[in-house]
């Protein structure tokens, strides 16, 4: 069976909530910095209603541990099918096994001996209306991408990789999930890591946070309100050579979610999952455009960059960079199938992370991004620093001049070293230990390419990870810098919600978390059609028609999927570059 990518795909069975408009990125604590505490004395947060536990408890989090949190792996089955019997009886012996604990989480895996792609059963499932959820990790073999011409005439290494075996995670329903009005705080972080062990690595928490919790939520966004976490009731798990079915339960009395409401929860999950899965056979309906709208419009385009290019210039401002995004709405002749376009994103995205994520009743939000935020394993941790943008060439002799002028441009190596430094900066704050290498190299993308360098550091201990996260989020290639002058001038001029578009994306896990950053992504389905989110960071030099420009090549991933065309899943073959 051919190799295949990783989806992870969410939904949240519960109702559609109105939701108040977030006022910071983060809520971290005071021993971080007092720069980073934030007052909220006009708010009033409400509890969203929920049908799974919601582990953040409304706000009063609990703080002992859980009483139990283990993984209990069940003898390998040949097929799914058989997996499923075999999980189904483990849960229904659960029944009769009560712990005496008052909470804890119970992981219940089988694996299984062929290989099946987790994209091939989340599709198989089509027919639920449970909560689904998607990721993707990057191809592990995406340093073949990362052009070094620096004359040793080698790839650079991305480092890490102790989890390459695992290629993709799809998982329906929510055992437990984290979702509140709030900022992303440090309490929420808790949350979330008290339902994690080192022991159990494959119990993660998928989810996204707003790129800035301070705009007003548009209607579009309001399921996902501030940050949305959750761990799957049912997975599927995609290896290199084998896969996995998992079921998991969570449960815990101060969050008003007995066992046996756990268990009855997850039968009813069990009982609307398909054991068959059927394989993909390249076939995907186009998608007919009958109206789409730019907001802004490339006049009020044009207004913008040369405002922000203003201001930058002047005496009286501190202004380096601001990325400015455009929201493209399109609607279709039908609705749009998210698991459809994210069959071509694994096409397009080889080398790039792959995710979808969809609470109740709203739109799904999914992504085909390169960016990497941050990676942490233990104490270790790895970012990268991404920006400036050209195509690829039709040739390999052109592939070469556009790379060498994307190297040579003064304009896109000030971009660029911004991004580098200000990351650079926040690891020295946070890290015990920072290296900066490759400085500066070619990412080399199927459509486009990119100036990229790596940093890696060491954290004092495992519980910074959330400083990195708060101290990273938003990073100079999705908001500009100094970070709140580039803010304030995004939240003045976009006249769109960016929600979780350029926010954190990825997972918690017990001794590993990744995150990427929610750009090349799209809000798609629920009667929305579509909406495509691109932006571009305007520095001194920028040209607001070629910034245009950038931003159609970066939104033509999806654009190309509506156009009558041959369709890039035809085929699973790996991109040549």
């Amino acid at each position: 069976m051919a190799t295949r990518n990783l989806y992870y795909y969410y939904y949240c069975n519960s109702r559609y909530m109105e939701i108040e408009p977030m006022k910071s990125y983060f809520s971290p604590p005071n021993a971080i910095a007092r720069q980073y505490s934030l007052n909220f004395p006009n708010h009033k947060y409400q509890e969203l209603n929920l049908s799974s536990m919601n582990g953040c408890g409304g706000g009063n989090y609990p703080r002992s541990p859980l009483g139990i949190i283990e993984t209990r792996t069940l003898p390998t089955a040949p097929t799914p099918l058989l997996a499923a019997g075999r999980l189904n009886s483990a849960i229904f012996h659960l029944k009769s096994d009560s712990p005496a604990e008052d909470s804890g989480i119970i992981r219940i895996e089988v694996p299984i001996q062929e290989k099946v792609e987790a994209l091939d059963w989340l599709r198989s499932q089509s027919d639920t209306l449970l909560p689904r959820c998607y990721f993707s990790g990057r191809d592990s073999g995406d340093t073949a991408l990362i052009e070094n011409r620096n004359g040793d005439g080698h790839a650079s290494s991305n480092g890490h990789d102790s989890q390459q075996n695992l290629l993709s995670v799809a998982g329906l329903g929510s055992a437990v999930s984290f979702r509140h009005l709030h900022p992303f705080s440090l309490d929420d972080w808790h949350s979330i890591k008290r339902f994690l062990s080192k022991k159990c690595p494959l119990i993660r928490a998928y989810g996204a946070i707003r790129f800035d919790a301070r705009s007003d939520i548009a209607p579009e966004w309001k399921g996902f309100g501030s940050f949305y976490f959750m761990v799957p009731q049912v997975e599927f798990d995609e290896f290199k050579g084998n896969s996995m079915l998992a079921a998991t339960i969570a449960w815990d009395k101060r969050l008003s979610r007995t066992y046996e409401q756990a268990i009855a929860s997850l039968e009813a999950t069990m009982l609307q999952v398909s054991s068959g899965v059927r394989r993909l056979n390249g076939n995907s309906s186009r998608a007919k455009v009958f109206h789409q709208t730019h907001v802004p419009n490339k006049l009020s385009w044009d207004k913008s960059v040369k405002r922000a290019l203003d201001l930058i210039s002047s005496k009286n401002s501190t202004l380096v960079k601001v990325v400015l995004a455009r929201s493209s709405r399109v609607l279709t002749m039908v609705e749009i199938d998210p698991l459809e376009w994210l069959t071509s994103l694994q096409v397009e995205g080889d080398n790039a992370y792959q995710f979808c994520l969809q609470p109740p009743e709203s739109p799904a939000f999914i992504g085909n991004t390169p960016e990497r935020l941050f990676y942490r394993n233990r104490l270790n941790v790895y970012s990268e620093a991404l920006a400036g943008t050209r195509a690829r060439g039709g040739t390999e002799s052109l592939d070469l001049q556009i790379g060498n002028d994307l190297l040579s441009s003064a304009k896109d190596h000030h971009e660029f070293a911004v991004v580098r430094e200000s990351i650079r900066r926040k690891f020295e704050n946070v890290c015990c230990s920072t290296v900066v290498e490759p400085s500066k190299v070619l990412r080399k993308l199927p459509r486009v390419q990119h100036l990229y360098a790596k940093l890696t550091g060491t954290l004092q201990k495992e519980d910074d990870e959330f400083k990195i996260l708060s101290s990273l989020h938003p990073t100079p290639a999705v908001c500009g810098l100094p970070t709140e002058e580039a803010r304030i001038l995004i939240s003045e001029t976009e006249k769109f919600d960016r929600g979780m578009y350029a926010g954190p994306v990825g997972w918690f896990g017990g001794a590993e978390s990744e995150f990427a950053v929610g750009i090349r992504s799209a809000l798609v389905g629920k009667g929305v059609g579509a909406l495509l989110y691109a932006g571009t960071g305007i520095v001194e030099g920028s040209n607001s028609s070629l910034e245009w420009q950038e931003l159609e090549l970066k939104t033509s991933q999806f654009t190309k999927l509506m156009k009558f065309e041959a369709p890039l899943l035809a085929t699973r073959e790996r991109i040549e570059l």
